[in-house]
């Protein structure tokens, strides 16, 4: 079967500040499959984020291909949605404001609008809150807006960079808990990159591992974990071997990657 997402190649280049040229992302390759949760990690600087704002068309890549159902990404489009770390949400609109705020560019009737961003509102878990602004939301309640947001516009893949990482580890179990229900219930594909490896491990059907930079494949690893997941999940002997096998890859990139800051600095 084809894969929904390939990437093919992708190099991606910086100006440095001293002059010359900083390579982030180095041939990289993969797929993703439909329906398919996909997490990244990597130490810091490996270019994660730089990879998934190349699949959402917000950046060109120097060399290399993105493909959506066999079409070439060149730039940004419907298809995809992108859910961000810091809280992107539209301070003057109100919850069901920013949730309409994609139907409403597409021209969809006010009433069809309405309908949907309450049935996404509700899937998020915030229906009494449709009339708030964002000032009197918490940090998680914000992000279950912007993920609500994003689904209102039925993108066919989620790009997701670090979403839960400014939350504190409570709420950041429940938002994890949360984003694995609905996509189950709704048919999307994720590309969802993190820094934490429990949460890799949690979400993802499998978890590509980066090099430092510039970043590189270095390993896939299939996780072999039932669904549905919950906390205690965190315990099992299968999740903990494959916690170590993770944490060992990402010990020796990142070491890498302070070498490589020290040198430059």
């Amino acid at each position: 079967m084809k894969p929904k997402l390939q990437l093919r190649d992708i190099t991606m280049t910086f100006r440095a500040r001293r002059g010359g040229e900083i390579i982030a992302v180095d041939n990289l390759s993969l797929d993703v499959a439909e329906r398919e949760f996909i997490t990244i990690v990597g130490p810091s600087g490996c270019g994660k984020s730089t990879l998934l704002r190349v699949v959402a068309g917000l950046v060109r890549p120097a060399r290399g291909d993105v493909l959506l159902d066999g079409r070439h990404i060149t730039g940004p489009g419907a298809d995809r949605g992108m859910v961000f770390q810091s809280y992107t949400l539209f301070p003057w609109l109100t919850v069901q404001g920013n949730v309409e705020f994609g139907p409403r560019l597409k021209h969809m009737p006010a009433a069809e609008r309405a309908r949907l961003a309450r049935e996404y509102i509700e899937l998020v878990g915030l229906q009494g809150f449709e009339r708030s602004y964002p000032k009197e939301l918490s940090g998680g309640m914000m992000q279950r807006v912007a993920i609500a947001r994003a689904l209102a516009n039925d993108p066919e893949v989620l790009l997701m960079d670090e979403p839960f990482g400014a939350l504190d580890a409570q709420t950041r179990s429940i938002m994890q808990e949360l984003l694995v229900t609905i996509w189950q219930r709704t048919p999307k594909t994720i590309l969802f990159v993190t820094h934490d490896i429990d949460e890799a491990l949690f979400l993802g059907d499998r978890v590509y591992i980066m090099t430092a930079r510039p970043g590189r494949i270095k390993q896939v690893l299939d996780v072999h974990l039932p669904r549905p997941r919950t906390g205690e999940l965190t315990t099992d002997p299968r999740f903990i071997e494959h916690k170590r096998a993770v944490l060992d890859a990402i010990k020796e990139e990142s070491l890498k990657a302070i070498r490589l800051t020290s040198e430059t600095e």
